[in-house]
């Protein structure tokens, strides 16, 4: 009887247990362009993050610098001590673009349009850790992140009174800088502008604009991270990238705000891409980028406009899917990143970091800024290369053998049975939502989903259970007693009789 009692208890403690570590695969999604719950979703047994308050810029309305929806903008502080006391790291969030009245609309009614809708708490990891294990170099830094709520990367400069629209991304800029001198960063003895894709853009754009601030005696350089877009060739032979970014710029009047000695040569449009802008930029900059940047693949390279069969959606899901001429494709796109920043590289004050992964943003991630099992090149981490590059203790030309030799990366891998349609936007904790079903195929909302693909696993435990399970059976249909757990004992239940 006892070995009966405890080959029932047994076999549905390991179902129970297989059925719950089984659910915990079915569906985990994170926005990797905006990554602002990467830390969040990290194992108990990992450290928690800092979570910083968001503080709203008061006044700002009275300078026209307010969100999409004309809520006032914001940033999160966390205040520097000991040495960093007086060094300031700013960080310009991402969030991809609006390039039209009707995606302008949808956008402000996420937190990527409206303070209103922005988490009153975010997580502080990777460049913004206020851990010296986690961020050996900007730890006890001044380390702010400033909020996105225009479409345009910090750089817009109009309005659409018809829909009620204010794209006002530069003054937003203004009014962040200026927020911020007030706060102490005015006595800045060191500064670092950073930013993750739409916002890694801007720290190029802002980079000069950001050197301005400060006396010539403060050593200020920018990061920018992801935020190398290309003016590439989609696999149709279009220009879906280039189409976007047209649209920001003409929607959102952007040009105001370019390089003048990039405007007397290029098109607007074309100065909105870094590849002819870094050339405008006189301060030292750091380019951080994946060569096969997940969001080019996912987005402009491959997109359901240029795909309509779906022959890339294996391979942008999963690079371990693509064929060969696929690979050459991306290996091309590659190619066509490294001459573009041919140019770039030879200047002693600038710094690179290209490596070849398929990932996006990985100076905000733990994971791949500073970790045990971090992206490397030469057994350098991302972190302590940027550190090198900006303290000046050694040239950072870091550029990764060609796809698959690195072995270090942290790849994202895209869910098939997730699609992320126009108008998906993450909710609080990251999953994503439909919410706009009906928008046009030029409305483009620039997010991208990670997650495991559902799957069976027969894992020894479910095996196990299983065995249990057929054993439990084979008693009832004996006729044997069955017992079952009831909150204070185990009872003997005799079976009914039929």
């Amino acid at each position: 009887m006892a070995m009966k009692l405890i080959l029932i208890v047994v076999g549905l403690a390991c179902c129970i247990t297989g059925v719950i570590s089984g659910g915990s695969e079915i569906h985990s999604a994170f926005s990797y362009l905006e990554n602002d719950f990467v830390a969040a979703k990290a194992s108990s047994s990992t450290p928690q993050p800092l979570m910083v308050a968001l503080t709203l810029i008061q006044g700002a309305a009275s300078k026209g610098a307010v969100c999409l929806d004309g809520t006032l903008p914001g940033y999160h502080l966390h205040r520097g001590f000991g040495s960093g006391a007086n060094s300031w790291v700013i960080q310009l969030e991402g969030g991809g673009w609006c390039n039209t009245i009707r995606s302008c609309v949808f956008r402000k009614t996420t937190r990527r349009g409206s303070s209103d809708r922005m988490e009153k708490q975010i997580p502080f990891t990777g460049i913004l850790s206020n851990k010296a294990e986690e961020n050996p170099d900007f730890f006890n830094w001044n380390r702010v992140k400033v909020r996105y709520c225009d479409g345009a990367s910090f750089s817009g400069d109009g309005e659409d009174t018809g829909a009620n629209l204010q794209f006002r991304g530069q003054k937003i800029w203004l009014a962040a800088m200026k927020e911020l001198m007030s706060k102490g960063m005015q006595n800045a003895d060191q500064a670092l502008l950073s930013g993750c894709s739409a916002g890694g853009l801007a720290s190029i754009i802002h980079c000069d604009e950001f050197r301005g601030l400060f006396p010539k005696s403060t050593k200020v350089k920018c990061l920018s991270d992801a935020g190398f877009f290309l003016d590439a060739t989609d696999v149709s032979g279009g220009r879906t990238l280039r189409n976007l970014f047209g649209g920001v710029v003409k929607l959102q009047e952007v040009q105001k705000n370019l390089p003048a000695s990039c405007l007397s040569k290029l098109d607007p449009t074309s100065c909105f891409f870094p590849q002819n802008l870094i050339s405008h930029v006189t301060t030292p900059l750091f380019i951080l980028n994946a060569a096969y940047d997940a969001w080019q693949l996912q987005a402009s390279l491959a997109p359901p406009s240029a795909d309509p069969h779906g022959a890339w959606n294996s391979c942008k899901s999963n690079h371990a899917n693509c064929n060969s001429s696929q690979i050459q494709f991306l290996q091309d796109f590659r190619n066509q990143m490294l001459n573009a920043l041919d140019g770039f590289s030879l200047s002693s004050q600038t710094g690179l970091y290209i490596n070849s992964c398929f990932a996006h943003c990985q100076s905000e991630r733990q994971d791949t800024w500073f970790g045990d099992d971090s992206p490397l090149i030469k057994n350098k981490p991302i972190a302590i290369a940027v550190g090198d590059w900006y303290f000046d203790r050694q040239v950072v030309k870091a550029i990764d053998c060609a796809y698959p030799c690195d072995k270090t990366c942290h790849n994202l891998v895209f869910n098939d049975d997730v699609s992320t349609p126009v108008g998906s936007q993450p909710t609080s904790d990251g999953i994503f939502s439909t919410v706009d079903p009906q928008s046009s195929s030029d409305d483009t909302t620039a997010t991208m989903v990670f997650s495991y693909s559902p799957r069976l696993t027969l894992t020894p435990l479910y095996m196990l259970a299983a065995y249990f399970l057929v054993a439990f059976m084979f008693l009832l249909q004996k006729g044997d007693p069955l017992f079952v757990l009831v909150p204070s004992s185990l009872q003997a239940v005799p079976p009914t009789k039929h």
